[in-house]
C-alpha cells in the first residue's frame, strides 16, 4: 500500500531506522548477553525484558522498512490546491491558523501538522485559495476558508 510523505517524514523514519540497527539493537544484545550470565533463564526477568524489548525493536524495523519501501514523497507541487506537503493558513470559525498537511505517522497537532487523512485535512485535500466549507465538529458546524497556500 502506498504511503505519502513528507521529505522530511520520510527522513526520520530513514534516522529512526538507522538508530535502531546501529544503536538501540546492539545494545539489547548485550543487555541479552549480560542477562543469561546470570543463570537461570526461566526465573531471569532480566532475561525476559530484553528479549521483549528485542522482539518490540526487531517488529519496528519491519515497520519502518515496510513503510520506507512503499514510501512515495508528495510535496507541493504548485497547482494552487490543498495537498500533502503544502503549508496552509485557513480561517476556522474566524480564527487563522496555519498548518502542514502531511501523512498520517507524520500528524502532530502541537507542531501544527495535521494529516491529510484526518476529517478535517480530507475536507481541505483539493480546496484552492478562497474556497468556503462547513466543517461538522461533532453537533457544530464551523465555516472554513482557505487563505493561502505555500
Amino acid at each position: 500500500m502506498v504511503q505519502y510523505f513528507t521529505k522530511e517524514g520520510l527522513q526520520q523514519l530513514k534516522d529512526e531506522l538507522k538508530d535502531l540497527k546501529e544503536n538501540k539493537i546492539p545494545e539489547t544484545k548485550k543487555l541479552i548477553a549480560q542477562a543469561r550470565e546470570f543463570g537461570d533463564l526461566k526465573e531471569n526477568a532480566g532475561y525476559h525484558d530484553a528479549r521483549d524489548k528485542m522482539s518490540f525493536q526487531l517488529g519496528r524495523v519491519e515497520q519502518l522498512e515496510g513503510a520506507i519501501n512503499e514510501a512515495v514523497v508528495k510535496e507541493n507541487d504548485g497547482s494552487g490546491c490543498v495537498q500533502s506537503g503544502c503549508k496552509i493558513t485557513i480561517s476556522f470559525g474566524g480564527e487563522k491558523m496555519n498548518y502542514e498537511m502531511v501523512a498520517p505517522g507524520e500528524a502532530d497537532i502541537l507542531k501544527n501538522k495535521i494529516s491529510y487523512q484526518s476529517p478535517l485535512g480530507q475536507n481541505l485535500m483539493g480546496k484552492a485559495v478562497g474556497k468556503e466549507f462547513d466543517f461538522m465538529a461533532g453537533n457544530k458546524r464551523i465555516k472554513v476558508k482557505v487563505l493561502e497556500i505555500k
